[in-house]
């Protein structure tokens, strides 16, 4: 027989779901700790792996020191430096913010271990005179030092959520460790005016480059009549550019380790690429193309997938290449603590290098998704032909700055790409709206105010494009005087 009485359910119920709400609070007020925990507990594991890699003596407490540095340098990159190579793709729709974190982790790993170069400069970018600091200990003191003030400076940057370059932060704090333990002498200043020049020079080419593919793209594709043909025509040979570009652009920076091609061999190759792939695409452009209606979403569909392969390529290539920012200081540090000696090369020991390896791909897994949605959704709306026109841009303006014998930085590259298609975006933007018929027939006053709006609409968010530029502008500066305050402080305790 049924009870009468319903209120005992009714207060199991209320107090189920009172449980119910307290798990669930319980568990959001403990989420933002869950990445910091990982991260502290893969640090603590990159210093036992030091401990028991270089064996226990006098300098074995130093060596764990700066390995965790070093494994906390590697995870700011991963959180920073990664974001420019699958933030445009994620940010079109083109992957999943899961997918680019695979993706990027997989390829980073692998660009690392398998390129990351065995041998590293221990005086980044030659900008101190090795002579002037030829003591060991104060060698080990600069180069702990320029780590530390690298790693605290990009982790900054990363949470006021502004991709800065992790190379500058670098060579920012082997500056200022070395002004302050040999003085300015010590400095290789027309070095660092190159390097200062690269601030200008980076976005400016990215941008200019991934500007003009996009108004190739729009004059010869999007906004002809009959767009399909004209994808037929022109998509095999942009995405016979991309292996051309990324080709070259992997023989060049990314396999230094495996093999050295110069740069003329490396255009040949590049060439190679070039031919086969418009070869093999175009037939599978006009086999994916039948059937699509004749619209702009219809071209851009096509170039998803080769920008999927461009995310991939590029972090291939940056973990060949910017692992060494994470280890390099380290390495020079291992080095000198065993052999008592101060070289300007020194070999990577693999348990190194697979610090920096894993640091990155954590780093990005735990950390990555803020600097991703900052690159590719919060600076200008991207889709994936826009996209595409950054991630060309990022790949060719490296190999034309390597032919110039120009420094560049990969991260205001690709993130200057995305300001040069976004302020391309406004451009056009103003001058199909000026030419356009409908100005001629306004007849309101809230019409021509409407009208006023969008010949001044902004695509490109002020705030953002500020703050970055500030960003890299005091980048090298604020890491050199953190340096320089921790190299004094190390020292005076040492």
């Amino acid at each position: 027989m049924a009870s009468k009485n319903p209120r005992p359910n009714k207060t199991l119920d209320r107090d189920l779901r009172s449980r119910v709400n307290l798990e669930q609070a319980n568990l959001a007020t403990r989420r933002p700790f869950v990445a910091p925990s990982i991260a502290g507990a893969f640090i603590l594991l990159a210093g036992l792996i030091a401990s028991l890699s270089f064996g226990w003596n006098s300098e074995t407490y130093l060596i764990v020191a700066a390995t965790a540095v070093g494994a906390y340098m590697a995870l700011n990159i991963g959180a920073n430096d990664v974001a420019n190579n699958v933030g445009p793709a994620v940010g079109s729709n083109a992957l999943s913010m899961v997918g680019a974190l695979i993706i990027a982790a997989i390829f980073e790993s692998a660009g690392a271990l398998l390129a990351g170069g065995d041998v590293v400069g221990t005086i980044s970018k030659g900008i101190i005179d090795p002579t002037y600091v030829s003591n060991p200990q104060i060698f080990i003191w600069a180069m702990f030092a320029a780590l530390l003030s690298a790693a605290l400076w990009v982790n900054l940057a990363t949470w006021i959520g502004a991709p800065v370059s992790t190379t500058h932060s670098v060579v920012g704090g082997v500056m200022g460790a070395g002004i302050a333990a040999a003085g300015f002498a010590a400095v290789n200043w027309p070095t660092m005016g190159k390097i200062a020049a690269s601030w200008v020079i980076s976005p400016l080419l990215g941008g200019i480059v991934a500007a003009l593919f996009l108004w190739f793209i729009k004059s010869k594709v999007s906004d002809k009549q009959d767009k399909i043909a004209a994808a037929r025509r022109w998509v095999p040979v942009l995405i016979a550019i991309m292996a051309g570009a990324f080709s070259a652009y992997l023989a060049v920076k990314g396999l230094k380790k495996i093999i050295k091609i110069d740069l003329q061999t490396a255009l040949l190759i590049g060439a190679f690429a070039f031919a086969a792939t418009y070869f093999i695409t175009r037939p599978l452009i006009r086999r994916q193309s039948d059937g699509k209606e004749n619209t702009k979403k219809s071209v851009r569909e096509l170039f998803k997938i080769p920008l999927i392969f461009a995310a991939a390529l590029l972090s291939f290539a940056h973990g060949a290449n910017d692992v060494a920012n994470a280890v390099g200081p380290l390495a020079a540090i291992v080095h000198t603590a065993e052999a008592g000696d101060v070289l300007t090369k020194v070999s990577i020991p693999i348990w190194v290098m697979a610090v920096g390896a894993f640091g990155l791909s954590f780093g990005l897994l735990l950390f990555g998704p803020k600097l991703i949605r900052m690159v590719g959704e919060q600076i200008t709306k991207l889709n994936p032909l826009r996209a595409y026109c950054v991630a060309l841009s990022a790949a060719i303006t490296v190999i034309i700055a390597s032919w110039l014998g120009l420094p560049v930085s990969s991260t205001h590259i690709a993130v200057g790409a995305v300001f040069g298609v976004g302020f391309f975006r406004e451009a056009h933007w103003r001058i199909t709206t000026n030419n356009s018929k409908v100005e001629k027939i306004v007849a309101t006053e809230a019409e021509k105010k409407e009208q006023g709006k969008r010949k001044h609409r902004k695509l490109v968010r002020r705030s953002h494009f500020m703050t970055i530029i500030a960003a890299w502008v005091i980048t090298v500066p604020a890491a050199a005087l953190l340096s320089a305050s921790i190299f004094l402080i190390l020292n005076a305790f040492a």
